[in-house]
C-alpha cells in the first residue's frame, strides 16, 4: 500500500497544478474602455466586455488582435476614440492645379466583432480610404472652391468615409484638413489675384463713397429749395392772415360806426386821390363813380353849413 500512497500522492500533486494552471488561463480580466474576442474552437464565442471574464481554457481562448504585440495587450481591441494622422499626399483639383493635402481622421469601433473579423489592419484600411476618398472629393472642386471651403470638404469626406467604414463596425467621428499647400508659381498667381481683387475692391469702394457724396449734397440742396419754399409759404399765409384780420378789423370799425352817404363818398374821394397820386399813366373810374359825382353838391352844401 506504501507504494500506492505515493503513486496517488504524484496523481493529486499534478492534479492540483493542472487545475491551478487552468484557472489561472481560466480567469481573462479586461481593462476600462477595451474588449476582447474569445474564441472556441477557432470559431467566434463571445465579447469579453471589462471586468473579470471566464472561459474554458481546454478549448476557449482570446483571440491575438496586435500581432505585433507580445504583452497582454495583444488580446485587447481598444473602444475609445483614435485618430490616424494622414502623411501629405498630392491631389489634382478640378482646374488641374497639384496641391499637397494632410488631414487628420478620428474614428470610434461601434462594433468589435466586425472590426475584427471584416477587416484585416483596421487603420491602415481607414488610412487608405481616407486618401483615395479625399482625392476623389478634392478632384471635384476648383482650387479657390478648396481653399474655402474647408468645412464643407470636411463634411463630405466624413460622411463618405462614415458610409464606407459602417461595414466594419466603425463610425468616423470627424476629419480635419490640417493644411492645404501650393506650389510656387500657384502661390504666386494667388499672391497676384488677391493683389488685384484688394485693388478692385478699393476703387470700388472709392466711387461708392463719390456717389454717396454726390448723392447727399444734392439731398442737401433739395432740402434747402424745400425749406426756402416752405418758408415762404408760411410768409404769404401769414401775410394774408393779417391782411384779412386788418380788413376785418376795419370793416367791423365802420359798421359799427354806421356812416352817412356823405362821409363814405369822402372817403371814397380820398382813396381815389391817392389812386391818382400812383405811377399809373391810365386810372378806369368804377361805373359807381358817375352816381358819386351826383353827391358832390350834397358834400359842399355840408360843408358851407358848418
Amino acid at each position: 500500500m506504501g507504494g500506492y500512497e505515493w503513486v496517488f500522492g504524484i496523481i493529486a500533486v499534478v492534479v492540483l497544478i493542472a487545475v491551478i494552471v487552468l484557472g489561472k488561463k481560466g480567469v481573462f480580466i479586461v481593462p476600462q474602455a477595451k474588449v476582447a474576442i474569445i474564441e472556441r474552437l477557432g470559431k467566434f464565442q463571445k465579447v469579453a466586455q471589462s471586468g473579470v471574464n471566464f472561459v474554458n481554457p481546454l478549448w476557449s481562448k482570446p483571440k491575438i488582435i496586435n500581432t505585433e504585440d507580445y504583452t497582454p495587450n495583444r488580446f485587447l481591441l481598444d473602444l475609445a476614440e483614435k485618430y490616424v494622422d494622414l502623411p501629405s499626399q498630392e491631389v489634382i483639383t478640378k482646374d488641374n492645379v497639384n496641391v499637397n493635402v494632410d488631414s487628420v481622421i478620428y474614428y470610434q469601433i461601434m462594433d468589435p466583432v466586425k472590426a475584427v473579423y471584416e477587416i484585416r489592419g483596421l487603420d491602415k484600411g481607414i488610412e487608405l480610404l481616407a486618401v483615395t476618398t479625399t482625392r476623389n472629393v478634392i478632384g471635384e472642386l476648383t482650387l479657390d472652391e478648396t481653399l474655402t471651403s474647408r468645412d464643407t470638404i470636411n463634411k463630405r469626406l466624413r460622411k463618405v468615409l462614415d458610409d464606407a467604414t459602417d461595414k466594419w463596425g466603425v463610425r468616423v467621428g470627424r476629419i480635419e484638413l490640417k493644411n492645404i499647400e501650393t506650389q510656387g508659381e500657384v502661390e504666386d498667381a494667388m499672391r497676384k489675384q488677391m493683389q488685384a481683387e484688394r485693388n478692385k475692391r478699393a476703387t470700388i469702394l472709392d466711387a461708392e463713397g463719390k456717389k454717396q457724396a454726390m448723392i447727399l449734397e444734392a439731398e442737401g440742396r433739395k432740402e434747402v429749395v424745400i425749406m426756402a419754399a416752405e418758408a415762404k409759404k408760411e410768409a404769404l399765409i401769414c401775410e394774408a392772415v393779417g391782411e384779412s384780420q386788418a380788413i376785418k378789423l376795419v370793416f367791423d370799425a365802420i359798421k359799427e360806426s354806421q356812416p352817412t352817404k356823405e362821409v363814405l363818398t369822402l372817403k371814397y374821394f380820398e382813396a381815389m386821390k391817392e389812386i391818382a397820386d400812383g405811377k399809373s399813366t391810365k386810372i378806369f373810374m368804377p361805373y359807381e363813380a358817375s352816381q358819386l359825382l351826383s353827391s358832390v353838391g350834397a358834400i359842399k352844401e355840408m360843408i358851407s353849413k358848418k
